[in-house]
């Protein structure tokens, strides 16, 4: 699996430049990303780590819309919903 790291020595900017290039990293390894409650989410948003679910679960979706195969979070039951709608909006199937 490949994990590009987000939030590790990166600014706001190369995060969001990372998490648009997810598709081109999705190939030969399945793409692992961790995005739950990431300071960029505070950047962003503009809100503490414990109000960052909303922004957390876009970032979520949008990786899997992206190619991520797998999501690390912390609010797992409502990381699976929104993944589950990503993944069949990608790709036709549950």
């Amino acid at each position: 699996m490949l994990d590009p790291g987000f939030g590790f020595g990166k600014t706001l900017t190369h995060n969001l430049l990372l998490l648009r290039g997810l598709p081109a990293l999705a190939g030969e390894y399945p793409l692992l990303v961790g995005l739950s409650r990431k300071s960029m989410l505070g950047r962003l948003t503009g809100r503490p780590v414990e109000q960052r679910l909303a922004g957390s679960i876009a970032l979520a979706a949008l990786a899997v819309a992206a190619g991520a195969r797998i999501v690390r979070c912390h609010d797992v039951a409502e990381t699976v919903d929104a993944v589950r709608v990503a993944w069949a909006t990608r790709n036709g199937e549950f």
